[in-house]
C-alpha cells in the first residue's frame, strides 16, 4: 500500500463519480477528498488570485471530504499544501464525465489542471476521464441518473486496480502526468492503449445571447490537426483505454 492520496475532481461534491471512486481507492492507500464545491469544467489550470478560497469539511454517513470556493488546480494546491501536515503520494483527479483526449481538450481540462498542480509539486499525478463517443447529452443524462452508481461503482473499480498496476509499474514516475481515458463501460479484460495526445483543436466555443453577451455552448466540432493514428482519440473510437503519459510544455528540436 502506498501513502495516503489525494482525489480531487474538476465535476464537484456532487459528481456521480466521487463517492465510488474514493471507496475503490482505499484498496491501494488512505484517500483524502478535496474537491470544488460545484463544477468547474473547461477552466484548465487556472488559479484564484484575487478573491479568498473558502474550505469546508463534509462528513456524511461515514464519507468525508474537504470542499473548496476555488478552481480544481486551487483545490488540489490546497489539499497538497494546505490542509495536512504531510503531501500525499500520489494525487488523483477524475473521475471525469466526459473524455479529455486531444490537445485543445487536454489544455482546457480541469481535471488536468488539477493533477498538473501535483506534478508541479513534485507528486506523482495521474487524471481520469469516462466518456462515450456516442451523444454526450444523451450518456451525460445516463450517467448521472443515481440509477447509474452501479455502473459508477463497477468502473470505480476497474479504474482503482489500473492505477495500482501503473504505480507497480512505475510509470507515473517516468513522466510528469498520466492521463487515463477509460470506457464508461470498460471492465478488467478491455484493452488498454498506450497512446499520444491527438492534435487537435476546436472553432467557436461561445454563441452571441444578446447584445454584448455570449455564452459558452460547444456544440462538439473538433478540428483535426494531425493524422490520429495512435492518439487517445483513435483509442476511444476503438473503445479500448487510453494511458498517455504526458511531458509538460516543452521546447521542439
Amino acid at each position: 500500500r502506498m501513502g495516503w492520496i489525494l482525489l480531487t475532481n474538476d465535476d464537484g461534491i456532487d459528481s456521480p463519480a466521487l463517492r465510488p471512486f474514493a471507496r475503490a481507492l482505499r484498496d491501494l492507500g488512505e484517500v483524502r477528498v478535496v474537491v470544488p464545491d460545484r463544477e468547474r469544467s473547461w477552466v484548465g489550470k487556472a488559479i484564484t488570485r484575487y478573491h479568498d478560497i473558502e474550505v469546508n469539511r463534509i462528513d456524511d454517513d461515514g464519507f468525508t471530504a474537504w470542499t473548496t470556493s476555488g478552481y480544481p488546480a486551487d483545490t488540489a494546491q490546497i489539499g497538497i499544501h494546505g490542509l495536512f501536515e504531510e503531501p500525499p503520494e500520489l494525487v488523483v483527479s477524475g473521475i471525469n464525465l466526459g473524455y479529455n483526449h486531444g490537445a485543445a481538450f487536454l489544455m482546457s481540462s480541469g481535471t488536468v489542471g488539477a493533477a498538473t498542480e501535483g506534478w508541479i509539486s513534485g507528486i506523482p499525478a495521474i487524471a481520469v476521464s469516462t466518456g462515450t463517443m456516442t451523444d454526450w447529452h444523451e450518456w451525460r443524462g445516463m450517467a448521472i441518473d443515481v440509477r447509474s452508481q452501479s455502473k459508477w461503482r463497477a468502473l470505480s473499480g476497474v479504474t482503482s486496480r489500473l492505477i495500482g498496476e501503473l504505480w507497480d509499474d512505475r510509470l507515473p514516475d517516468r513522466c510528469d502526468v498520466v492521463t487515463i481515458n477509460i470506457p464508461f463501460e470498460a471492465t478488467d479484460e478491455t484493452e488498454r492503449r498506450h497512446t499520444k495526445v491527438a492534435r487537435v483543436g476546436y472553432d467557436q466555443l461561445f454563441e452571441r445571447v444578446s447584445d454584448g453577451v455570449f455564452r459558452h455552448s460547444y456544440r462538439g466540432g473538433m478540428r483535426n490537426i494531425e493524422p490520429l493514428d495512435g492518439s487517445d482519440i483513435e483509442a476511444a473510437h476503438d473503445g479500448v483505454i487510453s494511458i498517455t503519459p504526458l511531458r509538460m510544455p516543452e521546447a521542439v528540436d
